[in-house]
């Protein structure tokens, strides 16, 4: 079996979290390969919106990293091909009724403490920002941080930009130890030899944790988006019902909907979000369908009358805690962990890509590791 060349840090899974890794680590002087078993973005990344969000995300560990994320991904804007299609369209949080509207100002409070700029949108305001929004809502917020990409693109041209040699249809299987812990990895193609490993393989992230001798656990989590025809611009800004923060904070296996509705620059209008857990199943479901095409229609009505396209879904890598995985795993010395992002990858992979380079090349992480340790979840985390 072939070895390539040594190399400084060998990275697993070619989605967007992968390929920040991979644009950061070269940056920072490091050799870098990314292996992937599918081609770029194949997985998660490929079956997502591109939402970089704030707005949903409650004071803490996650938030910030969102906060961080969010300057990267401006500064990304400016030097990555237009193709990212980067759009700084800002959320709007739509609240039912004036109880939910007084638990998002709960929320908004403790998100302007750390930098989150929360517009709070009475009914009229509501109208002016979104001309096409059913009557009827207490109220809002508007967060202008919010952002979108488009996912594959972003992907791939950070991927091309980090100059890292990529490795694409080639499955690991096996993560090279020796006395010193990690040393490369093993492919049906030959060998990657590095004396650091990186996990960014995604809702495949446990069973790569599996082959290094650990348990990280990593399940997928199934979401199905709808793409309408061309419209003209009827929503203006990513919008979404207040019941959706609750929605991704929740374990819930059951399935879970709440209509996040957002406009394209090429017209379609893209209608998620849907949330369970029942595997890697990929078999369509038509009353996640259903509801979805009702929930969008309840906030928009113009959108009742629209053509559906297409059906898309893919999974989310859940964690039981809601927090990625990211940095060194103590149990196998040169192992390190850029996984479980939940439905958050593609706006926290800036961030992700930092403090990982960061970790690889010793320098002081611009926030800290220990909330994303990724041994927490195990008894014995010195083993």
């Amino acid at each position: 079996m072939p070895k390539r060349h040594p190399l400084d840090v060998v990275i697993i899974g070619a989605g967007v979290v992968g390929a920040a890794i991979a644009y950061y680590a070269a940056r920072s002087g490091l050799s870098v390969a990314v292996v992937d078993r599918g081609p770029v973005a194949g997985g998660t990344t490929g079956a997502g919106e591109g939402n970089l969000l704030v707005s949903d995300k409650e004071a803490g560990p996650e938030l910030d990293l969102a906060l961080l994320s969010a300057g990267l991904w401006r500064e990304l804007a400016a030097v990555l091909p237009q193709e990212i299609e980067y759009e700084a369209k800002g959320g709007l949080v739509v609240a039912p009724d004036e109880a939910s509207l007084g638990a998002l100002r709960d929320v908004a409070e403790g998100q302007r403490a750390v930098g989150v700029e929360a517009l709070e949108a009475g009914a009229r305001d509501l109208r002016e920002l979104e001309p096409h929004l059913a009557p009827g809502p207490a109220g809002g917020f508007l967060y202008p941080q919010d952002a979108q990409v488009q996912p594959a693109q972003a992907a791939a041209r950070l991927l091309a930009a980090s100059g890292a040699s990529v490795y694409l249809g080639e499955e690991v299987t096996g993560i090279l130890t020796g006395p010193g812990g990690v040393r490369g990895v093993r492919t049906r193609g030959g060998e990657l030899l590095a004396p650091a490993v990186v996990n960014a393989a995604g809702t495949w992230g446990g069973r790569i944790a599996e082959l290094a001798g650990v348990s990280l656990p990593v399940l997928p989590r199934r979401g199905f988006v709808l793409v309408t025809e061309p419209l003209p611009r009827v929503v203006r800004h990513k919008v979404y019902a207040a019941d959706y923060i609750a929605d991704v904070a929740s374990g819930s296996a059951a399935l879970q909907s709440s209509a996040v509705v957002e406009g394209t620059p090429a017209g379609p209008v893209l209608i998620g979000a849907t949330r369970e857990r029942v595997g890697f199943d990929r078999s369509l479901s038509v009353e996640a369908l259903r509801r979805l095409a009702a929930q969008a229609a309840a906030l928009f009505p113009v959108l009742a009358d629209a053509r559906i396209l297409r059906t898309y879904h893919g999974f989310r890598p859940y964690l039981p805690d809601h927090l990625p995985a990211i940095g060194p795993d103590p149990r196998v010395p040169g192992l390190l962990h850029a996984c479980g992002h939940e439905g958050a990858g593609i706006g926290l992979a800036p961030a992700t890509g930092v403090l990982i380079a960061a970790t690889l090349t010793g320098a002081e992480p611009p926030l800290p590791l220990s909330p994303f340790h990724p041994a927490r979840f195990d008894r014995d985390p010195a083993r």
